[in-house]
Order: C-alpha cells, then sequence, then structure tokens
C-alpha cells in the first residue's frame, strides 16, 4: 500500500499553535471554495467529466476543511465535569469523517466514469487543460499553505490528504487534457477520473485507520508497550508494571495508566515522579495516572 510518509511527523500542539491552525484553515477554505465553483462551471461547459469529478474532489475539501475547523474550535473549549477530557476526539471525528466522504466521493466518480469509457462524449480539451492548470495552482497554494500545521493536528493532516489527493487529480486531468489534443481519444477523459478516485482511495486509508485506532484506544503507532513496560520497570524501587494501558486522546496527545509495585523502600511518590518524567522525556506521554502498590502489602490510595 502507498505510503504517505512525507506527510510532517506528528509534534504536541500548544494554544498559539492551534490559532495559527485556525487561521490557516480558513484561507485555504476560502481559496479551495472559489476555485470549486469555477471548476464546476469550467467542467460543464468543456463538457469534462474529469474536470466535474476534481471539482467535486474539491467540495469534499471544502467540506473537509469547514469541518476541520470547526473542530478545532470544539477541541479548544475546556474540559467540563461531563467531558473530562475535553473535546479532543471532535477532531478525530472530524477526521474520519472526511475520509468517509471521500469514499462516498469516489463511488460517484467511478459510476460516471464507466457511463463515459461506454460512450465518450466531445469534450473541449483547451478549454479543460487550461482550467485544470489553475486548479493545479490553487491546489499547491492551499497545500503549502496547511502542511506547516499538519504535523499538530490529525485533523489537519486529513485536510492536507485531501488537497494532496486534489492536486494529483488535477495532474491526471491535466495528462489527459494533453492526450485528448495530440491523440483524439476522448476516454482519456474518464480514464483520468479513474485515476483520481484512485488517488482519493490510498489517501484515505491510512487516515480512515488511525482515526479509527484513536476511537477504539488502540496504542500509538509509535510507542511499544514493551518497551515503555521496562522503562518504567528500570525505575529504582519499581518491582513490576502491569495493568498497562496507552492510548491516544488526539494527535500529539496520549495517555497511559498503569499499576506499579514497588519493593517500600523508595517513597511511591518520587517513583511516581520519576516515571511521569520519563513517560515525557521518552515517549512523549504528558498524561499518566500510575498507581502504587507496595509488595506484599494491600495497595495504596492512587497517585496521579
Amino acid at each position: 500500500m502507498v505510503s504517505w510518509a512525507f506527510l510532517p511527523k506528528v509534534e504536541t500542539r500548544s494554544g498559539s499553535a492551534d490559532a495559527n491552525g485556525r487561521r490557516v484553515m480558513a484561507v485555504a477554505l476560502l481559496l479551495t471554495l472559489l476555485f470549486c465553483a469555477a471548476e464546476a462551471l469550467g467542467g460543464y461547459l468543456t463538457n469534462s467529466l474529469a474536470l466535474v469529478s476534481d471539482a467535486l474532489h474539491m467540495l469534499t475539501d471544502s467540506i473537509a476543511l469547514g469541518l476541520g475547523l470547526f473542530a478545532m474550535w470544539i477541541a479548544s473549549r475546556p474540559a467540563t465535569d461531563s467531558k473530562t477530557y475535553g473535546y479532543y476526539r471532535a477532531e478525530i471525528l472530524a477526521a474520519l469523517t472526511n475520509g468517509v466522504l471521500l469514499w462516498g466521493a469516489v463511488i460517484g466518480i467511478f459510476y460516471k466514469a464507466y457511463q463515459r469509457v461506454l460512450s465518450p462524449p466531445v469534450v473541449n480539451d483547451m478549454g479543460m487543460l487550461l482550467v485544470a492548470l489553475v486548479g493545479l495552482s490553487i491546489n499547491v497554494i492551499v497545500a503549502v499553505t496547511i502542511s506547516r500545521q499538519a504535523a499538530r493536528s490529525l485533523n489537519v493532516r486529513a485536510a492536507l490528504l485531501h488537497v494532496l489527493s486534489d492536486l494529483f487529480g488535477s495532474l491526471g486531468v491535466i495528462a489527459s487534457a494533453i492526450v485528448i489534443m495530440t491523440t483524439g481519444w476522448t476516454a482519456a477523459d474518464a480514464a483520468a477520473s479513474f485515476l483520481i478516485g484512485v488517488l482519493i482511495l490510498v489517501g484515505s486509508w491510512g487516515l480512515v485507520r488511525e482515526a479509527v485506532d484513536v476511537l477504539m484506544e488502540a496504542v500509538p503507532r509509535h510507542i511499544d508497550v514493551g518497551e515503555v513496560k521496562r522503562v518504567l520497570e528500570s525505575v529504582e524501587g519499581a518491582e513490576e508494571v502491569h495493568d498497562l494501558h496507552v492510548w491516544t486522546l488526539t494527535q500529539g496527545k496520549y495517555a497511559l495508566s498503569a499499576h506499579v509495585v514497588i519493593d517500600g523502600e523508595v517513597g511511591g511518590d518520587w517513583v511516581v515522579n520519576r516515571m511521569a518524567k520519563l513517560l515525557s522525556q521518552e515517549f512523549a506521554i504528558d498524561h499518566s495516572t500510575i498507581q502504587v502498590e507496595v509488595a506484599n502489602r494491600c495497595p495504596v490510595k492512587p497517585v496521579h
């Protein structure tokens, strides 16, 4: 399967970074909406399914950016008594929704492309090429605009995947326009649409899988639970670590809970503080809940 390894790696987030992310997403949303309307009109006038498909994809880009912007605002709200972790998962839900929307768009694209393979229409190749070139330029601008924020949020990364797959789709439209101009093979328009659909599926699969992993509270992919256990048990005074759980709150924010058996010669508070420091330094886990149990004694009160 194709890997989107060129995307920025995960970083921790700050309030200023989130504010910058919202501003960037707003600019990207405006640009995408404007060209989406222009490309849909261009596709209609040139009778190009590839352009209409690309416009549809840009519409899903706009929805993705809009959902992302809304989710970033929701996620910034403080925790409450009923939602003690806050609204971090709103971004993950938006990312999952975006992935499903992409799959829905692909079904529509494949269906229309199949119809055009059976009965290729006349296409205005020059108009198709000009509109696709403008679309490529807009996609490059939007991708560059939001790429720096993608490392801090799965939600922004979802929007970036939309834009990148649409960028490659624009390249496909350009290639099909050139083929039609040079060979007269109008079915190239439908072939480009199939290509766009495949690119969307490839790009969205990893996104949906990662969002589902977060919602299922799976262990973050960059963390080895066995290594975490080894590091915790290396702390002086710790005899055993069990009931160990690691999960993701939202992109860049990780949590851990565990029970640790100590020998009683070292204070429980010191052990917990040392473990918390190691978890933050070695694994970027800043939210840990560790329950201390003294060997051969009844468990003591949990320490957070």
